[in-house]
């Protein structure tokens, strides 16, 4: 451990220096690469000094252990035994984390998209739980989260609603959530009080950068239209909302949450990126394995991946069987556990 630590120190020390060149200071793209390759270093690097300086205080507890009469003292000892292995297990599932093959992704914001499925005005009504469930989420995690673009139903739900939600490694913890949701619960528009079954679809898209994926100018069709619905003087008044069509693709994204046909059309421009960069992943992946296909958090859109039964208070993640029974807590954000049992899995897969 402490030879490979060394190791480290030095690889650390050498990107430090790397970065602080001017040549590279004036690329951004070289210094982009640079920086993720120094955060995964630098990480592994405290991982393994907290797991060798745990290791070190664990084992002065254990032979003081041995050595103390003092009844008060022994009791004090083994609380602190407890307290180390429990912080040395966590440094340890970190470091298995690092090491474990990190997709090229997961340090990257995210673009969620959230639409009603079947149901009806009750499936807008949980697309619109569902997002307030990740909202509440996100905002536990310290990250950053933006309306990009939304429709709302009479009742008050969504039909849609397309959101960026910036952060630490978001798409590694929201990865998982690609997939339909179904949900089974006493509508609030049925005065039978009978359980009805109804579904929404969640996508999420890492955020693509322009390094990522260059769209040429001639490949874009953009049309311009007056903006609907709520949004003041400029609804209904000047071509504000935006169209923009991908032509190879045939992908179609439309902005007008915004009052400036600009700023729709940059909205637009990001969003039309992350889906066109996330469908042509999905087709990379389709065709390295079928083994990648069985691996948990595929994304999927077809697969129904949760069901969240309110009368039961139960919620049951299909793809590892998981079922908790703490449903109205998971719906005001409480989602890391069932984040965590989804990483241990695909880690294990």
């Amino acid at each position: 451990m402490e030879n490979e630590l060394e190791q480290l120190k030095v690889k650390v020390a050498e990107l430090e220096n790397e970065m602080q060149k001017s040549e590279i200071v004036s690329d951004s793209k070289k210094m982009s690469v640079l920086a993720k390759e120094y955060t995964t270093q630098k990480n592994l690097l405290t991982a393994k000094e907290n797991i060798l300086r745990l290791q070190n205080e664990l084992a002065e507890a254990n032979d003081l252990l041995n050595k103390e009469k003092d009844v008060a003292m022994l009791e004090m000892t083994e609380l602190e035994i407890f307290s180390l292995n429990e912080k040395l297990k966590e440094e340890e599932e970190k470091l298995a984390d690092l090491l474990h093959p990190q997709d090229p992704n997961d340090h990257k914001n995210i673009i969620i998209e959230i639409r009603a499925g079947t149901g009806g005005d009750e499936s807008g009504l949980f697309a619109a739980d569902l997002f307030r469930m990740y909202s509440r989420f996100a905002e536990k995690l310290n990250f950053k989260i933006k309306i990009l673009s939304q429709s709302r139903t009479e009742l008050g739900g969504l039909k849609e609603i397309v959101a960026e939600i910036n952060g630490e490694n978001v798409y590694k913890i929201f990865k998982f959530e690609s997939g339909v949701h179904r949900v089974q619960r006493v509508p609030e528009t049925e005065k039978a009080g009978r359980v009805h079954t109804s579904a929404a679809t969640v996508a999420v898209l890492p955020e693509a950068e322009e390094i990522d994926l260059v769209i040429e100018p001639k490949d874009l069709r953009i049309d311009t239209f007056m903006a609907s619905g709520n949004g003041g003087q400029s609804v209904n008044t000047t071509y504000s909302a935006v169209r923009i069509t991908h032509l190879p693709t045939n992908t179609v994204v439309s902005c007008q949450d915004e009052k400036s046909q600009t700023q729709n059309r940059l909205k637009a421009m990001q969003i039309l990126r992350s889906r066109i960069l996330a469908e042509l992943e999905a087709k990379k992946q389709a065709a390295e394995s079928a083994t990648r296909k069985s691996q948990i958090g595929s994304g999927d859109r077809s697969e129904k991946i949760r069901t969240y039964n309110f009368p039961q208070d139960r919620l049951t993640d299909h793809r590892i069987k998981l079922t908790v029974h703490n449903l109205s807590q998971i719906m005001e954000g409480e989602l890391m556990p069932i984040i965590k049992a989804l990483q241990i899995a695909e880690r294990q897969a």
